[in-house]
């Protein structure tokens, strides 16, 4: 009696889970009594207020904004026109060189304000977490789910009365400029100069 020849076909182990992908954005966690926001650190013992808002456009304020710089801007050419005109009778060169400069560097200035109205125009709403501190630091959070932020703000409440509560969320970053909105009652930004970090699921 024969035995069989080997098939060739072996019980081949499955291969092992690929790895989770890393998402995009920062983290926002709570470990040790910390509550890390990226990489901002705030010690939970120094938190003071934890709550959501939401943020709008300074419409009016950059129209008025704008408004002004134009006037302004307008008033002080008008001036250093009338001043050049009077250099020019002594010299030509010189008073066509600076009613030329003092144009130019007009229209620059009220392109720039110009440019900066349609940012704040066309900028949207957010609706946000803020996390102030007994002290100047403070952090800001936005989600496009309300109940999203709603729940962190529980959870954090929940972590600093009880010392050994951890947990963790993966955010997403976003950067606006703190003067272009309304922060409700003088909520701060954690960030670099002009612009702020904000984050959101």
């Amino acid at each position: 009696m024969s035995t069989p020849e080997p098939s060739g076909h072996f019980d081949v182990p499955p291969p092992p889970p690929a790895p989770p992908a890393q998402l995009p954005g920062l983290e926002l966690r709570v470990s040790k009594r910390l509550l890390w926001v990226g990489g901002a650190c705030y010690p939970l013992a120094n938190i003071a207020r934890v709550y959501t808002l939401t943020i709008h456009p300074r419409r009016k304020e950059a129209v008025l904004r704008f408004l002004r710089t134009f006037l302004i801007t307008g008033a002080v050419a008008l001036t250093l026109t009338v001043l050049s005109g009077i250099t020019m009778v002594a010299d030509r060169d010189t008073g066509s060189g600076l009613m030329t400069f003092v144009w130019l560097g007009s229209v620059g200035v009220v392109v720039y304000a110009l440019v900066e109205m349609v940012q704040v125009l066309g900028a949207q709403s957010h609706y946000v977490m803020a996390v102030e501190t007994s002290g100047p630091s403070q952090a800001v959070v936005t989600s496009r789910d309300p109940h999203f932020l709603n729940q962190t703000v529980g959870q954090i409440a929940h972590a600093i009365e009880h010392p050994d509560a951890e947990f963790q969320v993966r955010v997403e970053s976003i950067t606006i400029n703190p003067q272009h909105y309304y922060f409700g009652d003088n909520v701060n930004m954690y960030g670099g100069i002009g612009n702020v970090g904000m984050a959101g699921a």
